[in-house]
C-alpha cells in the first residue's frame, strides 16, 4: 500500500507495535480516529505498565511481553520506527497481507488538505545539525516552520496541532524511512553514507535504499553530496516528480546546479538565472558556527533545501548567523596553557569522528566506548597525520589501539584500563600531558558511550567538567 490517499480509521483494527516516544501518541490519535486499537510490546517493566494503565483507561487493549503475535483481526500495524523488519510480527503481517506504517508514515497519511510542505533531511552524520539550521534560516525568512521528526519534535504533534505552519524541517532516520511508503517531500537532502545500524537493516545495500526513500516523488530538489557519490546513486535511482532537479552541495567551486564554497564565500549557482554565468553568494565560512569543514557541508545543505523553497539569500546568511549548535557537537569548551579543548562527543561512529578530525590541524585524540561492530583502520590511516597522541577509554577501546598501532606506530597512546565514569577525568589530564601549545584536544570517541555514560551526553557533559577543573587550577 503506498497511496497517500486519506484513510479511513473509524472502526478498523489497527495494531500498534511499541509502547514509548512514538507508541503512545499514535495509539491515542487512532483511538481518537475510531480505530479499534491493540498495542503489543516486547517489554512489561515498571514504564511500560505505567503507559499501559494510560492507555488502558482511555479503552485502548494493550499486551505486554508478547511483541511477536500479530493480534487476530488487524487490518493496519502502526510500528515504532526502532523495530526490525525481521520480527516474526511484520513477517505474519506480510503473510496475511496487512500493511505496516513507522510514525512518519502516520502523520504522513493524517495530514490535513492544507498541509505544510516538507523539507526533509536524513544522512549518517549531521542531520539533526542540518535540520536545525534549515529551521533557523526559514525563520529569518518570516515563515512559520519548526524542526521535527527524528529531532525530538514529534510529526504527529506537528501535523495535528493548533499551530498553522508554512513548512516543516524535518529529520528522518533510515528506520523511520523503512516505514514511510507514502512520504512525498517538497524537497531532500541525503548528506553522506557510511556504514551504521547494518545490523537493523541486514546490509549497506538495504540501509542505503533506506535513506533514498526520502528523495522518491520529491517535486522540486534533490539535494545530494558531491563528496559521496553513494548519495548522487541515490538522486539517479529515485522515482521523482516531472522538473525535480537533481542539486548537488561540495566544498569546492560550485559547477552549475550546485551550492559550494568561492574565497570564503559560500555562494549558490543552482537556484539563480543563467546559472552557467552566475552565482548569488549567500554567506560567509565565518558565518557557520563552528566553520568546520563537516558544519560547512551541512550549512551548504540547509541552504539548498531552502533555496529550493524559495528563501531568500539574506535569509541564508541571517539564518546561519543566528544558528547555535547543541552540545556536544564539535563546541569549544576551552582553552588551557595555549591548548584546545573540544568536546564532539556526538562523534558516535567512526564516519562523525573522522570529520571531526579533520577539522584540526595537531590533535590529542580521545577515543573509546561500544564500536558496535565497528572498524577503525580507515578512520585512522586517515587521520594519523594529524595525531600528536591519543588517549583511549571505553570497553572496545583495543580495537583503536590495535588500529594506531597497525597505521600510526609513531603516535604515543596512552590506554586506560578502565570503564567507570572517572576515567574521563584521567583521559583530559593525560591529554593535557601529551599537548603542545597550538593542539586541540578532541574528544571524537567514534563510539556509543553506553558502557561508561547514560548518553553521549553525558560523556560530553563529565568531559568538560574535568576540562574546566584543568583552567580551575591554571587560575
Amino acid at each position: 500500500m503506498t497511496s497517500s490517499e486519506p484513510y479511513e480509521f473509524q472502526g478498523k483494527h489497527v495494531t500498534v507495535a511499541g509502547l514509548g516516544v512514538s507508541g503512545v501518541p499514535a495509539a491515542k490519535v487512532l483511538h481518537g480516529r475510531g480505530a479499534i486499537v491493540t498495542v503489543v510490546n516486547d517489554g512489561a517493566d515498571e514504564r511500560a505498565r505505567a503507559q499501559a494503565d494510560e492507555l488502558e483507561a482511555l479503552g485502548i487493549t494493550v499486551r505486554l511481553g508478547d511483541g511477536d503475535t500479530l493480534p487476530e483481526g488487524s487490518e493496519l500495524i502502526v510500528t515504532a520506527p526502532g523495530w526490525k523488519p525481521d520480527k516474526p510480527l511484520f513477517a505474519a503481517a506480510d503473510r496475511a497481507g496487512v500493511p505496516v506504517w513507522g510514525d512518519v508514515e502516520l502523520a504522513w497519511r493524517l495530514r490535513g488538505p492544507d498541509a505544510a510542505p516538507w523539507l526533509a533531511v536524513t544522512g549518517t552524520n549531521g542531520k539533526t545539525t542540518t535540520v536545525q539550521m534549515l529551521a533557523s534560516i526559514l525563520t529569518a525568512a518570516g515563515l512559520r516552520t519548526a524542526a521535527v521528526g527524528n529531532i525530538g519534535v514529534s510529526l504527529l504533534d506537528a501535523v495535528l496541532g493548533e499551530e498553522p505552519y508554512d513548512v516543516l524541517a524535518v529529520e528522518l532516520s533510515s528506520y523511520q524511512l523503512h516505514w514511510a511508503p507514502s512520504l512525498r517531500a517538497h524537497s531532500a537532502a541525503v548528506l553522506n553514507l557510511a556504514p551504521d545500524h547494518l545490523d537493523w537493516h541486514g546490509s549497506m545495500e538495504a540501509y542505503a535504499a533506506d535513506k533514498g526513500r526520502i528523495y522518491e516523488g520529491n517535486r522540486v530538489a534533490c539535494v545530494y553530496n558531491v563528496a559521496d557519490k553513494a548519495t548522487e546513486d541515490l538522486v539517479r535511482e529515485a522515482d521523482v516528480e516531472e522538473g525535480c532537479r537533481a542539486i548537488g552541495f561540495t566544498l569546492g567551486t560550485p559547477a552549475p546546479s550546485q551550492l559550494g564554497i568561492v574565497e570564503g564565500i559560500l555562494v549558490d549557482r543552482a537556484f539563480v538565472e543563467n546559472r552557467q554565468k552566475n552565482a548569488q553568494e549567500l554567506a560567509e565560512v565565518a558565518d557557520v558556527d563552528p566553520p568546520a569543514p563537516h558544519n560547512i557541508a551541512n550549512a551548504l545543505a540547509a541552504a539548498a533545501l531552502a533555496r529550493a523553497f524559495g528563501v531568500p539569500a539574506q535569509a541564508v546568511r541571517d539564518g546561519l548567523r543566528a544558528f547555535t549548535p547543541d552540545a556536544h557537537r564539535i563546541a569549544h569548551v576551552a582553552d588551557v596553557d595555549g591548548v584546545a579543548y573540544v568536546d564532539d562527543s556526538k562523534a558516535t561512529n567512526t564516519h562523525a569522528a573522522e570529520a571531526s578530525l579533520a577539522a584540526y590541524e595537531s590533535i590529542v585524540w580521545i577515543a573509546g566506548g561500544l564500536a558496535k561492530g565497528a572498524t577503525f583502520d580507515e578512520l585512522v590511516a586517515k587521520s594519523a597525520p594529524r595525531l600528536r597522541g591519543a588517549v583511549l577509554i571505553g570497553a572496545d577501546r583495543e580495537l583503536i589501539r590495535e588500529a594506531l598501532a597497525r597505521h600510526a606506530p609513531e603516535v604515543p597512546v596512552v590506554d586506560l584500563d578502565r570503564t567507570d565514569t572517572g576515567a574521563m577525568r584521567a583521559a583530559v589530564q593525560e591529554a593535557r600531558r601529551l599537548a603542545r601549545t597550538g593542539d586541540t584536544v578532541l574528544l571524537a570517541p567514534a563510539c556509543a558511550s553506553m558502557d561508561m555514560f547514560a548518553n553521549y551526553n553525558k560523556r560530553g557533559d563529565a568531559f568538560a567538567d574535568a576540562v574546566r577543573e584543568l583552567g580551575s587550577a591554571e587560575g
